[in-house]
């Protein structure tokens, strides 16, 4: 077995794309139009299954947003300077809600950003 992609259901899917694509530097891999069965996809990612697990972007025609419950966490992405990905982030309109920093109880340098729905994602510093 192997993680294929985590699907987000998102209020606005260029919003969505956008974010990904041109904030957090994601490429957009394709999209699927289900008009009849009134959703939307985009599928994103730092490259394609099998190499690379993917996020799809489901929109629900006429949802313009979710509760995010209780249940969530967050997805996690690597990077090899959290303190310079925020900058960039930030930089590029997007929104950090945990500034680089250790672990608590820990060395692992991490930051939460999140996205124009409100999902986290943690950026987990690992050098080369």
């Amino acid at each position: 077995m192997r993680l294929l992609h985590t699907m987000l259901r998102v209020g606005d899917l260029q919003r969505s794309i956008d974010f990904y694509t041109q904030v957090m530097g994601m490429q957009l891999l394709r999209t699927t139009e289900r008009p009849e069965q009134k959703y939307s996809l985009a599928f994103v990612g730092y490259g394609r299954n099998p190499e690379q697990a993917e996020i799809e972007l489901t929109y629900n025609h006429g949802v313009s947003s979710y509760e995010l419950g209780t249940a969530y966490g967050h997805i996690a992405l690597e990077v090899p300077d959290v303190a310079a990905a925020c900058a960039k982030i930030r930089a590029a309109g997007g929104k950090v809600a945990r500034e680089a920093g250790p672990v608590q109880g820990g060395a692992t340098v991490i930051a939460f950003v999140t996205d124009p729905d409100g999902y986290k994602i943690e950026l987990i510093e690992r050098k080369a």
